[in-house]
């Protein structure tokens, strides 16, 4: 799970979100916890996992598994 905030940044650069627009569409009261989520500062919750997964069009497993790269194709 060491690389989850770099996906999610890259994820979130590939749609050209802002930190606070991402946070907004998941929902997320404050922007900062996206801002400690790619800097590795704060874990995410299961339920934020699905989320983002689902916003993104991408799997879980893609998100939280190290070894795995992120499909540039499945971002739109």
């Amino acid at each position: 799970m060491k690389r989850f905030g770099e996906k999610l940044r890259s994820l979130r650069e590939q749609q050209s979100l802002t930190v606070r627009q991402l946070a907004s569409l998941l929902e997320i009261n404050s922007h900062s916890h996206i801002v400690g989520l790619e800097a590795g500062k704060h874990n995410p919750s299961a339920e934020l996992i699905l989320k983002i997964a689902r916003h993104f069009n991408t799997s879980t497993d893609q998100l939280m598994k190290d070894e795995l790269k992120l499909d540039e194709t499945q971002v739109d």
